[in-house]
């Protein structure tokens, strides 16, 4: 596919081949914005989201497809999917469908924390700090 369809067209073609087979996703919730996670998709992950309507990655580190949800209750619902200028990354817009995207757990409620990203890097001091 040429550059100028890729970029300008209506074609998904998502550039699996470039980072060896897989893509980064970042995970946003549409009712307010925040990012909730980044994993990485494959094709079959993509496709499996399609065909559920639920967030589906692949666990680069149990080199296995997930879907999220389907061993916590935490599930993503697929509102929307974008992709990037040149197809090699992904959004994946979605509804929690449960108490959280993260796999850690809130030490106050018990629950999932609604998102991976719960802390922030002092510029400063380089330390963390929670949000």
């Amino acid at each position: 596919m040429d550059k100028q369809q890729l970029e300008e067209g209506s074609e998904l073609a998502v550039d699996f081949i470039k980072r060896g087979g897989f893509v980064p996703c970042v995970v946003q919730d549409v009712s307010d914005g925040n990012i909730l996670m980044l994993a990485y998709v494959n094709q079959l992950a993509l496709d499996t989201t399609f065909d559920k309507g639920m967030a589906t990655f692949w666990s680069t580190s149990r080199d296995e497809l997930w879907t999220k949800g389907e061993t916590s209750g935490d599930f993503l619902k697929i509102v929307e999917v974008l992709t990037d200028c040149d197809q090699d990354a992904l959004v994946y817009r979605v509804e929690p469908q449960g108490h959280g995207a993260c796999h850690t757990k809130d030490p106050k409620t018990g629950n999932a924390r609604k998102s991976c990203f719960y802390r922030k890097v002092d510029i400063g001091s380089h330390e963390l700090l929670a949000r």
